[in-house]
């Protein structure tokens, strides 16, 4: 078994692979260390990598400026702490698209293991299983966090709605 698979094998994106399909994943990851506030990649750029956290953790930034003037340029909120075990960037495993937020390291010696799309993509080509299955484990992750989302948009709409009436809402 490789230095890696026991952790790939404990990641909900790599669930349900086969001893074998853990080390190919393995085979095409890279080790990467970062130091506490390097910056892992920027919102509003092209991604085409995902990361799995080996040891440490990694801030998800965003940056409200993006979508409201009422925010400084340089400001950014952490929505999101990951931790080892944990996978961020996999939409870059779908499409080469913007990265909806910023990711940085969190701790001294950040280690990360570091996956890029296209090798990914030649891996699924030579293992249609393991392409599947990753890609099944991929949207069941992201439809839980759309539903997680949807929740936070619509609790949101309702508190908008029922703490600010417009005047010719009052009673």
């Amino acid at each position: 078994m490789g230095k890696f698979t026991s952790l790939l094998k404990e990641s909900e994106l790599f669930y349900n692979l086969t001893t074998t399909q853990l080390e190919l994943v393995e085979s095409i990851a890279q080790e990467q260390i970062y130091q506490e506030g390097d910056i892992i990649f920027t919102e509003s750029t092209r991604g085409n990598e995902l990361f799995l956290i080996l040891s440490g953790h990694v801030d998800i930034l965003v940056t409200p400026s993006l979508v409201s003037p009422r925010h400084k340029p340089d400001e950014q909120e952490v929505i999101n702490t990951m931790w080892r075990g944990q996978c961020f960037g996999e939409v870059a495993l779908v499409d080469e698209g913007i990265r909806s937020a910023t990711a940085r390291a969190g701790t001294i010696n950040t280690r990360l293991l570091r996956i890029t799309r296209q090798d990914f993509l030649h891996l699924c080509e030579s293992d249609p299983e393991l392409g599947y299955r990753v890609m099944f484990n991929l949207s069941t992750g992201l439809s839980e966090i759309i539903r997680h989302a949807t929740l936070q948009i619509r609790e949101a709409l309702l508190y908008k709605k029922t703490h600010f009436k417009a005047p010719h809402e009052e009673e």
